[in-house]
């Protein structure tokens, strides 16, 4: 079973580059993020021509959270227990919930589609925001594991955390000024190895960018960052077999600045002889 994330930034102007990307990868699995729709604007029948069902998260036209899938996608989540709102301006409980996350069970496998929030600067009620989404989400996986630690879990998505110096080739980007590579962000990321969860592709694809911005030529310069994860639970990583990250997505007509992450599971009764793609 090949699982992939990405990050499309606007669902209904890629459709055609990523259904077709899905079934020339033979991708089983995706998570998006930043799909930029509600579930009535969504561009289904493309995906559905092809083969996928589909669980759709979005409230307007930002964010949004989805999942194409060609095996039955259960339990389907909207929010993970505990998420925080946000609504600028505003502090406290009961703050409207965004966009961001979209639990769904295929199979045995237990996934996650996220769009961690950006934090916009280190100033800002979006980065408080933003930590206090990610303490959540660590504190939701690790009781999930607690309750069971069999249980194939993976998180999945746009994390907005460069957690390594090596993650970082934007020169834009300074420590003590800029999001994203900030210490509490990234101990918030780090947080999630104390819960159970490793990040699954970086020891088989030690290197790659997976974000490039639009502006200054980054992407010719190789001026990205790696911010999109697949972190998975000891049973999930039990079944991983290969890793890659499509770089050339980022190439062409009016790609997203993102570019998928893929892993390749080997799950009891499938028979898959495939090469592992790096």
């Amino acid at each position: 079973m090949r699982i992939a994330t990405w990050n499309v930034n606007s669902i209904r102007a890629r459709v055609d580059r990523v259904v077709d990307w899905m079934v020339r990868e033979d991708i089983d699995v995706l998570a998006m993020q930043e799909i930029k729709c509600k579930p009535e604007q969504f561009p289904a029948r493309q995906f559905e021509e092809a083969g996928y069902e589909l669980a759709i998260h979005g409230l307007s036209q930002w964010n949004g959270v989805a999942f194409a899938s060609r095996h039955e996608l259960t339990d389907v989540a909207t929010a993970f227990p505990g998420m925080p709102g946000f609504l600028k301006g505003e502090e406290g409980p009961g703050l409207p919930l965004e966009a961001r996350a979209l639990g769904a069970t295929v199979g045995d496998l237990r996934l996650w589609s996220l769009y961690v929030p950006n934090g916009r600067s280190l100033d800002d009620p979006h980065y408080a925001y933003k930590l206090d989404w990610l303490a959540r989400l660590e504190e939701h996986a690790r009781q999930e594991l607690a309750a069971d630690p069999h249980l194939a879990l993976a998180l999945m998505g746009d994390w907005n955390v460069a957690p390594l110096e090596r993650d970082v080739g934007d020169p834009t980007l300074i420590q003590g000024v800029s999001t994203h590579i900030s210490p509490p962000e990234r101990a918030a990321f780090e947080a999630f190895e104390g819960a159970g969860l490793h990040d699954v592709v970086r020891p088989l694809v030690p290197e790659g960018f997976t974000y490039w911005d639009y502006k200054q030529l980054r992407f010719p310069r190789n001026e990205g960052l790696r911010i999109d994860f697949i972190l998975g639970s000891p049973a999930f990583a039990d079944l991983v077999t290969g890793a890659s990250i499509h770089r050339n997505e980022r190439k062409g007509d009016a790609p997203s600045d993102h570019v998928p992450v893929v892993v390749e599971l080997a799950l009891e009764g499938q028979d898959d002889d495939r090469p592992m793609i790096f």
